[in-house]
């Protein structure tokens, strides 16, 4: 009995004095992984700061994107309540909200609003503000649109004149345009005639096929047109309308606008109305810079597997999201968004969903011997990746004046990590 007992206990002391041996050795890695990663930090660091973008050379890529943009100005010249930023709403597809914070002062009589951003706008409205049927401010009014067309003269001008189909009160508004088209009668006029619906038949409660075949619409159609066909090229009628006012289409007329745009505008910026209303802005926008910002996403996904590579799991886990925060952040500067350290990291947990888990998950993979630290590196390297092409896509939607919708970023970075995983192996 005392035999066994004793050798039960020298069985023991083997298996103590294994763990001490484990202990010594995680003891040994740890200290071995922090020494390298003091070592390769200031190299790191030294890497992203040569990656960052500096105000000059953002500067640089947009006058770049810019000179190639095809931008299209449009003057909005009629009163308030006759359908202006109705016709900014059907044309870019942002809500009424947006556009309500998105026009700024340009002038004492107008205000400015360009789509997506100013820094690359693909159109600008001009929108005269107070404009009623008085000599009060008119020559003024005349004088400031006639400098915004003669400053904008390397692009695309159009003049819209909006009018209610029941407003006869127009003066001023003849004036205004009969002295801008004397001017610039290279520049086309487009009639647009707004609010049918408050000229429908008082039976009719919805919009009926386009266009609408009601006498009274047509009777103060025609008059219109006789009133401004020196000075229009094209009249068409409109009706854009909000959702609780119960109308549908919301934006009735909206392809006869975009057709009367394309004939009236350059190939180039009628092509550019045509995949604004098609394809939606925000997806566009950020392809602008896309080939741009994948310069350098490849370069922090490089890092970031040259990182995961440490041996001991978790210890880079910290200065992997440092390096993941600093590039979200780097493509916000690059898609005019200065954000700082904590926003930029509201961002990476905002749009990387389901990836966190995963994220863990590739940590834990590094006790496999041998090939973990080679799966942990092309994994963060891909992760890496799908967070720059996600953060894309994100910047891209608020430039569209749009907000971010989480299922398409998550189907991004899902086909972004998949593509990125084939590339890194």
């Amino acid at each position: 009995m005392a035999e066994e007992e004793n050798q039960k206990q020298k069985g023991r002391f083997p298996k103590l004095s294994g763990t001490k041996n484990i202990f010594k050795n995680v003891i040994g890695v740890w200290k071995n992984t922090t020494d390298k990663l003091q070592n390769l930090l200031p190299k790191i660091n030294k890497i992203t700061r040569s990656l960052s973008v500096s105000d000059e050379q953002v500067a640089e890529i947009l006058a770049t994107v810019k000179k190639e943009l095809p931008t299209t100005e449009a003057l909005l010249i009629g009163k308030p309540q006759a359908g202006k930023s109705s016709i900014v709403r059907g044309l870019t597809g942002v809500s009424s909200e947006i556009i309500g914070q998105g026009f700024r002062p340009h002038t004492q009589n107008t205000n400015r609003y360009a789509y997506p951003s100013e820094d690359l706008p693909l159109l600008i409205f001009t929108d005269t503000v107070g404009l009623g049927d008085v000599e009060q401010g008119t020559e003024t009014i005349i004088q400031e649109l006639d400098t915004e067309l003669g400053n904008n003269s390397d692009r695309a001008n159009i003049i819209i004149l909006t009018v209610k189909i029941n407003d006869f009160a127009l003066d001023t508004l003849k004036q205004i345009a009969t002295k801008l088209r004397h001017k610039y009668p290279q520049i086309p006029c487009l009639l647009v005639v707004t609010c049918l619906h408050e000229v429908y038949p008082q039976q009719v409660i919805d919009h009926p096929s386009y266009p609408p075949d009601y006498r009274e619409i047509n009777q103060l159609f025609t008059v219109l047109k006789e009133n401004f066909s020196q000075l229009c090229d094209r009249a068409i009628l409109i009706d854009f309308t909000l959702e609780e006012d119960a109308y549908n289409p919301i934006f009735y007329g909206l392809e006869a606008l975009r057709d009367t745009l394309a004939q009236l505008l350059p190939e180039a910026e009628s092509k550019a109305i045509y995949q604004l209303l098609d394809q939606g802005a925000g997806e566009q926008i950020s392809n602008l810079y896309r080939d741009t910002a994948r310069r350098y996403i490849i370069a922090f996904s490089t890092i970031a597997a040259t990182l995961a590579a440490v041996p001991l799991p978790f210890a880079t886990m910290p200065v992997l999201t440092a390096l993941q925060v600093s590039l979200v952040g780097l493509l916000g500067k690059l898609y005019g968004q200065n954000l700082n350290p904590s926003q930029a990291g509201g961002i990476v947990s905002t749009i990387a969903g389901g990836f966190l888990a995963q994220a863990v998950g590739r940590e834990l993979i590094k006790f496999i011997p041998g090939m973990g630290s080679i799966i942990a590196a092309s994994w963060a390297a891909a992760y890496t990746w799908a967070l720059g092409e996600g953060a894309c896509v994100y910047f891209g939607d608020l430039m569209g004046g749009k907000k971010p919708d989480p299922q398409k970023i998550q189907l991004v970075m899902e086909k972004a990590f998949q593509s990125a995983q084939e590339r890194f192996n």
